[in-house]
């Protein structure tokens, strides 16, 4: 869990195929891998290859869970009018009735 103030470092994608590369083909270390490209820890790195290995997007996915595509504007607010409802009907103190 990540603890109040720290900092969280982020890797392109490049970067990313690059150290999975060089472990899998190269066979360099854990210890080399985080040495000359300042990565943190052996399982940040270990958890890049199996996404590569399972052929999974490296691509920094924060920030960017349950988010919906939607085809038109009309759609969209559709949508979340629909979401503003079902929140009311869940506390009915959203929109002013005790």
């Amino acid at each position: 869990m990540a603890k109040k103030g720290q900092t969280f470092n982020t890797y392109s994608e490049e970067l990313k195929r690059e150290v999975v590369r060089l472990k899998l083909e190269e066979g360099w270390s854990y210890r080399q891998l985080r040495e000359h490209f300042g990565i943190k820890s052996d399982a940040q790195i270990a958890q890049w290859g199996k996404k590569v290995q399972r052929g999974e997007s490296l691509k920094d996915q924060r920030g960017v869970w349950n988010r919906k595509h939607f085809s038109s504007l009309e759609e969209e607010n559709a949508y979340l009018k629909a979401q503003v409802e079902y929140l009311k009907k869940r506390n009915p103190n959203l929109h002013g009735k005790e």
